[in-house]
């Protein structure tokens, strides 16, 4: 039997005892705790279940191996989780919303032209 909140015991088609995921109803957050990396959180029900995640991932059966619909679920968590740090670092971003690609490019120029002055400035006086 397995012992996790995000795993139940399904009977499926031919009678058989499988595993499947409770639910595919994770809230996935990204924090910066002034790391390198982010801290990812998982919720259901605003219950925290990272331990639960843990779990499934780094047990030492693979999930694969026993959980029927794992890869759906890990699919849908994968996505989760690139749409957490893509708004993390948004939102610590620099850069312009709203903004084209040229516009961009154009916008980072200008602020490495700019951070350049004072280099440029202190070359000359010192030359």
């Amino acid at each position: 039997m397995i012992m996790n909140r995000l795993v139940k015991e399904c009977i499926n088609e031919q009678g058989k005892k499988v595993y499947r995921m409770a639910t595919y109803d994770i809230e996935v957050i990204a924090k910066s705790n002034g790391g390198l990396s982010p801290t990812i959180i998982y919720l259901h029900n605003n219950q925290d279940v990272t331990d639960d995640i843990r779990d499934i991932r780094f047990g030492a059966r693979s999930p694969y191996s026993y959980i029927e619909d794992y890869d759906e679920f890990q699919t849908m968590l994968y996505n989760k989780e690139q749409k957490a740090i893509n708004d993390l670092y948004d939102s610590i971003s620099l850069r312009p919303k709203n903004m084209t690609t040229t516009e961009q490019t154009l916008w980072s120029i200008g602020v490495l032209v700019l951070m350049s002055i004072p280099l440029l400035v202190a070359m000359l006086i010192f030359h």
